[in-house]
């Protein structure tokens, strides 16, 4: 046996979800909501009110105030554009400007009604701050090596394959990744690999990886390459998992809460659904920083720690359900079909 597979199983860990004990009344295994309520306090990780951005839209037609929280994005992805939206935030740059655009099955975009939107009828945008960071197309991906585990959903039951980067010199890597079953080779039809750093959804080839779009994923809006955007143009995705975006427009976020004020808004009737009618614009109020709030408590949010036992085991649920209405478990799943819990933390 080679001497890299001793070390932490290196590249290829099976993790597999142990069979609770049963009696005539409960089930054998439990569902993915019933680990993740069981998970201990030690599994769950505080995002910092300063890495929530926090969206106050019009109130609705009943006088309901209508909030939407974004987590940023963690070091090491998406940095410069993430530096550029804190000093937009802080510059109340969003403060008046709207939605601009709700295409059915993709995305809701916010920003400047001027910004790219010709059947807007504006003809002026709006002046950015000072400072921007341009960044380039090579910040749509990092390397992985020395960053952190790297957690890779399989095709084959009861696994979660485990790759401890940080752990690997570059002969040691080739030698892991020579050795992996052909199953986690080919994760999907867009990346070789597939998994999470850091609490993040990403995929991966070789030592580079990168965020992906999945339901509730914020990007950057942009124009024709070689232009990135600068983050003034945001957008979430309220559809079905847009893979084909990966690594050609960055990825700064995830929907918290209220995605439900983005997603329920009137699909826009004009190209890629962009409102033709200025009025159907939603306005937004202010975009602030969690930390920035003039309220008294921050908005407080965890996830459930990635690199941790409990979600582990929710992942292999997630991929082979087993709970009482399932028939057959899947073998797999998509990246996007193993949502990282995040729960708001209660006020004590």
């Amino acid at each position: 046996m080679n001497k890299l597979l001793s070390i932490a199983s290196l590249a290829a860990l099976a993790i597999t979800a142990p069979a609770l004990a049963q009696d005539a009344d409960k089930p054998e295994y439990p569902s993915p909501n019933a680990i993740v309520d069981a998970a201990p306090a030690s599994d769950w990780v505080k995002i910092a009110p300063s890495d929530l951005l926090v969206m106050d839209l019009a109130s609705d037609a009943e006088g309901n105030a209508r909030r939407v929280i974004i987590q940023l994005m963690s070091d090491p992805f998406s940095q410069g554009w993430i530096r550029n939206i804190r000093k937009l935030a802080a510059a109340h740059w969003w403060d008046g400007t709207s939605i601009n655009r709700v295409q059915d099955n993709y995305v809701v975009q916010w920003g400047d009604a001027g910004y790219d939107n010709p059947e807007s009828g504006e003809t002026e945008q709006k002046a950015l701050p000072e400072g921007l960071e341009t960044v380039p197309e090579s910040e749509y991906a990092v390397k992985s090596k020395g960053r952190a585990d790297f957690y890779v959903t399989s095709d084959f039951p009861s696994a979660v394959a485990a790759f401890k980067y940080s752990q690997l010199d570059d002969e040691q890597y080739q030698q892991a990744y020579d050795q992996l079953p052909q199953g986690l080779k080919r994760a999907d039809a867009y990346d070789v690999v597939t998994g999470f750093n850091a609490g993040w959804p990403v995929s991966g080839k070789d030592e580079t990886i990168w965020p992906v779009h999945c339901y509730g994923a914020v990007g950057v809006g942009r124009n024709l390459s070689p232009d990135t955007g600068s983050g003034a143009e945001l957008y979430t995705v309220i559809g079905h998992a847009p893979r084909h975006l990966d690594r050609n427009i960055a990825v700064v976020g995830r929907v918290v809460a209220g995605i439900e004020h983005l997603s329920s808004l009137p699909r826009g009737k004009g190209q890629l659904g962009f409102y033709e009618d200025a009025s159907k614009r939603m306005p937004i109020l202010s975009i602030r920083l969690g930390d920035a709030l003039a309220e008294d408590a921050p908005p407080a949010f965890e996830y459930l720690d990635t690199a941790g036992e409990a979600f582990a085991k929710y992942a292999d649920a997630r991929a082979n359900r087993r709970d009482p209405f399932f028939i057959k478990p899947a073998g797999g799943a998509d990246i996007c079909n193993i949502p990282v819990p995040v729960r708001r933390v209660k006020e004590e």
